[in-house]
């Protein structure tokens, strides 16, 4: 029977598979071997033949890596996950350490030991430390052509997903994937190149207006592509995703070519001047051009900031699709204040319920990721999902945060509501209202061209920071147009790249405050820049940000007075515009809730 993955991927798996491992690595004569999280494709969310981390340790989290000796191993993750790691890794098989401490760890390596790699899951710049680590130790770090886990993993191991190719209609993307695609080539010329090597499955889907489904929870087709600086270009896809109409759909100047014939289009790149991103593409690819003679140029990937910044068809098309998002988390909301308060559901019931909303809509393709529903002291988990044993059901003076989306033709939803079971006390409503004022400072920000996410992110912070309060996680990430939930380079945190923030980009706006073993709280709405105009009375042009979500902030949780004039006005502005809006889309009861709690504070 094959294996499958899902969070409650159990401790034992790592008693089970790390002798097979062991055993394969030993017949490489390797001494380590270095597991990502990361596949092929530079991926967050994996298909379960990628989840080579998994297969080896149990822990399922979006983030972490492990490295296997033949008398030790370490897990390493990052803070969102460390509950998840301790329920799904046996501690007596992983030392538990930080993903940050990779590096320091291969300098335990003994002189003279060999740690195997896989090249085609390494960047090439991610890799720069990790041999310099064991070169510092006095140990080796060699690429392997064969990955020992995946021959340990053998027939069990699943198949690669095969989801069809479908082409996304101009109608939600705005601009023709030739258009896309002489634009692109141009840019790519523009840096000295010839072509340019895609194989992020985002820029494959967003060049050539296709989605696929290989990838969880977002639309995504695994693929590589080369584009010449003309426009005309190669796609490798597996002939099981080729539907019917792709080939007419891509027309003459794209051919398509099986996955297998990637290695020789690379090789016949020799002589030129290629770029490449290393940021997103593995070491296999940067050694295969190199080795065939071609000239590598280092860039960012030329499709990122392009389908970071939305068009009009895009942005419009996202704020129909929040709209009707909307409607799905009133009747939801509306449930939580009402038939929740009384029956007092457990977490999957809760995440169950949201989903029947948001499927009643007629238009889900898919959730833009698992939906985290955090009860109580689960809450104070930013990452948590409700699996398993941590299940809890919500309880009458405590807080529930429900943090999930949607992936419609026309866009992607993120949202986050924190929501009072029973009557909140005065803390609850004191923490809550900072993270309010947070929220509505960062929704209100106006800013010059140029400013950074990493720039704007102190602002946000500032009400929580003069309370001696903070959150770990970043302020805001870009979100794609029915693409991934998670979208680079854009972000708000207090490291980033300085990316500034242009015009079209769409951001989360989600400060928080997590109170471990008690409660969490954070309030989450997507927002696009706005074009940036000089305000009255100003002498620069400034950009701002228009509001996408639409979804009422529990009032039970607000206390007014902290509240400045102008936060005030905010609030009830945007629950004038959230009742315009959703408002004709839901009826009865739910209306008048809507009606009740969208009046001004």
């Amino acid at each position: 029977m094959r294996q499958t993955f899902d969070e409650t991927t159990d401790p034992s798996f790592g008693a089970k598979h790390l002798p097979l491992l062991r055993a394969e690595m030993a017949k490489q004569g390797l001494d380590g071997f270095l597991i990502p999280h990361e596949d092929e494709h530079q991926n967050e969310y994996l298909p379960d033949a990628n989840e080579r981390l998994a297969w080896a340790t149990g822990f399922t989290g979006s983030a972490g890596a492990a490295v296997v000796f033949q008398d030790r191993a370490s897990m390493f993750t990052d803070g969102r996950y460390t509950v998840q790691v301790k329920a799904q890794t046996d501690p007596a098989l992983f030392e538990r350490r930080d993903l940050n401490d990779v590096a320091a760890y291969l300098e335990t390596a003994k002189p003279g030991q060999v740690i195997g790699y896989d090249p085609k899951l390494h960047s090439p710049d991610a890799l720069v430390a990790l041999k310099r680590a064991a070169e510092k130790a006095g140990a080796e770090l060699k690429p392997v052509e064969v990955n020992p886990l995946d021959q340990a993993w053998g027939a069990d191991r699943p198949a690669q997903p095969t989801a069809p190719v479908v082409p996304h209609a101009d109608i939600y993307s705005g601009e023709s994937h030739v258009a896309k695609r002489a634009r692109i080539g141009q840019a790519v010329a523009d840096a000295g190149a010839d072509a340019v090597v895609l194989t992020a499955p985002m820029s494959i889907a967003w060049l050539f207006n296709v989605r696929g489904g290989d990838v969880i929870r977002s639309p995504l087709p695994i693929g590589q592509a080369v584009l010449e600086a003309d426009g005309k270009a190669r796609l490798f896809l597996d002939g099981a995703k080729v539907t019917n109409e792709l080939p007419a759909w891509l027309g003459d100047d794209v051919q398509l070519e099986a996955p297998e014939r990637l290695a020789e289009a690379l090789d016949g790149l020799a002589g030129r001047k290629v770029m490449i991103d290393p940021a997103l593409s593995s070491a296999w690819y940067f050694d295969r051009l190199e080795q065939a003679g071609a000239t590598v140029v280092r860039a960012a990937d030329p499709c990122a900031l392009p389908r970071a910044t939305k068009n009009a068809v895009e942005i419009e098309g996202s704020r129909q699709a929040h709209i009707r998002d909307g409607a799905a988390l009133a009747n939801f909301l509306h449930w939580v204040d009402t038939t929740a308060q009384q029956t007092l559901p457990d977490e999957r019931e809760v995440v169950e319920t949201l989903e029947r909303f948001r499927e009643a809509t007629g238009a889900l393709k898919d959730l833009s990721f698992d939906t985290i529903a955090g009860a109580g002291p689960n809450g104070a988990l930013p990452h948590y999902k409700p699996v398993g044993a941590t299940i809890r059901r919500i309880e009458n003076g405590s807080l529930l945060l429900v943090d999930g989306g949607g992936q419609y033709l026309d866009g992607t939803t993120d949202v986050t509501r924190t929501m009072a079971v029973g009557e909140p006390t005065a803390d609850q409503r004191h923490k809550f209202t900072l993270v309010l004022k947070s929220h509505i400072a960062m929704a209100t920000i106006r800013f010059p061209a140029g400013t950074s996410g990493m720039a704007l992110d102190a602002i946000a912070r500032a009400p929580m920071w003069a309370a001696g309060l903070d959150y770990d996680h970043g302020t805001g990430h870009g979100v794609g147009s029915y693409l991934g939930v998670h979208e680079g380079p854009q972000r708000i945190a207090k490291w980033g790249t300085g990316q500034p923030l242009l015009e079209g980009m769409i951001l989360s706006n989600e400060p928080g405050y997590y109170r471990e073993g008690h409660w969490g709280i954070r309030i989450e709405t997507l927002q696009v820049v706005t074009p940036a105009v000089v305000p009255e009375g100003g002498e620069r042009a400034m950009h701002g940000f228009e509001q996408l979500t639409f979804a009422p902030i529990d009032r039970k949780l607000i206390a007014v007075d902290l509240l400045t004039p102008p936060e005030r006005a905010y609030v009830d502005a945007y629950h004038a515009e959230t009742l315009a809006k959703v408002g004709p889309l839901v009826e009865g009861e739910v209306r008048a809730w809507l009606e009740r709690v969208c009046a001004p504070l």
